[in-house]
């Protein structure tokens, strides 16, 4: 998405370009380096960039997995750039990291709207094989930290295979994605002022919604059309032809759908490695009690190698924030807050000894 659009998305892609206080600049004090990956299933390069301390070898490294809607490899909105403060800080202190432009995104090629979880997770995949053939890096030392959406991608991919040895997940969904995206809209707009009834019925309308994405009897066009027709008949006096189709459009986005029909306790049952869960008590977007579905998954699952932490009045970007509201993210001009990159470092740290 390219806005928070009624649907209060897990991400935004808005942009303007003013440098923010954390942002660092050249010349680093460490190794970079432009690489390329092929995704062979898709026949697509992803291009990103890889950061390697300036002292040692064989480093423990970590891929950044970006929320939702076409993000660069800095994982660029509303004049922060997040992925760049996390890897400048990480790299500086002695953990190698991969960035990389998302499809459709910067250098990269495919197209980020056609492409689902599945083809997010494969891209995961071939970065983490791309890792694995670097001398520089400590193979058995490769982990993921994502955020939102790329919190779901994180999970699924170390849930597929053996060569993440941890995760990080940042304000990562925990409960089933169509009840996050109902409890996320819910709670935006009882912190606008929203009346109850009218969030009633809100919940309801777009509940409807959501259970045709999830209904598994009905093809794509099936879905769209009757998204179509349902969509109409409640907002067609209120909205244009073409806005309804645009909202059709997005509910259709495959990652979209993907979102929905998520149930993350599938995943986390699967998850054996350590895991690092993050949330901030200002987070409107993936509420902090999805910490608590988490740890409790994965504990159950019998992976006890788990740290949740809920982090006081920070908002879904991890900024320091008064409410939480996604209208406040530009307004701030703190990045990362410095305490989540400082739990960050020192967790990785830790269990790579």
């Amino acid at each position: 998405m390219k806005c928070i659009s009624i649907l209060f998305l897990l991400g935004t892609a808005l942009k303007c370009y003013s440098q923010k206080p954390q942002e660092p600049l050249p010349p680093y004090p460490y190794h970079t380096e432009e690489v390329y990956i092929e995704n062979k299933s898709d026949s697509i390069k992803l291009a990103g960039t890889l950061t390697l301390p300036e002292k040692g070898n064989n480093f423990p490294v970590v891929l950044l997995l970006s929320g939702s809607g076409a993000q660069d490899r800095n994982s660029e909105l509303l004049g922060h750039k997040p992925f760049l403060v996390l890897a400048d800080y990480l790299t500086r202190n002695g953990i190698a990291v991969l960035r990389m432009d998302d499809r459709d995104e910067g250098q990269s090629g495919g197209v980020y709207n056609e492409a689902g979880v599945k083809e997010f997770t494969e891209d995961a995949l071939y970065a983490i094989n791309y890792l694995k053939s670097r001398k520089e890096i400590n193979k058995s030392q490769i982990g993921l930290i994502g955020h939102s959406l790329g919190g779901i991608v994180a999970q699924v991919a170390a849930a597929k295979t053996n060569d993440v040895a941890f995760i990080v997940l940042m304000a990562s969904p925990g409960i089933d994605g169509d009840k996050l995206m109902l409890l996320q809209k819910e709670v935006i707009e009882r912190k606008l002022g929203g009346s109850d009834a009218s969030i009633t019925i809100g919940q309801q309308q777009i509940g409807m919604a959501y259970k045709i994405i999830r209904n598994p009897e009905l093809d794509d066009e099936a879905k769209k059309l009757k998204l179509t027709n349902y969509l109409t008949a409640i907002y067609g006096m209120a909205l244009p032809k073409q806005q309804i189709e645009g909202l059709v459009s997005q509910l259709s986005f495959p990652w979209f759908s993907d979102l929905i029909k998520y149930n993350p306790s599938e995943v986390l049952a699967k998850i054996k490695c350590p895991v690092l869960a993050l949330n901030g008590s200002n987070d409107l977007q993936v509420v902090p009690s999805n910490l608590n579905a988490i740890e409790e998954e994965l504990k159950k699952n019998g992976n006890t190698k788990v740290k949740a932490i809920e982090m006081p009045n920070l908002n879904h970007l991890f900024q320091e924030s008064k409410t939480g509201l996604p209208n406040e993210y530009a307004n701030i001009e703190q990045t990362l807050s410095p305490e989540v990159l400082k739990i960050i470092k020192n967790w990785i740290v830790e269990i790579t000894k």
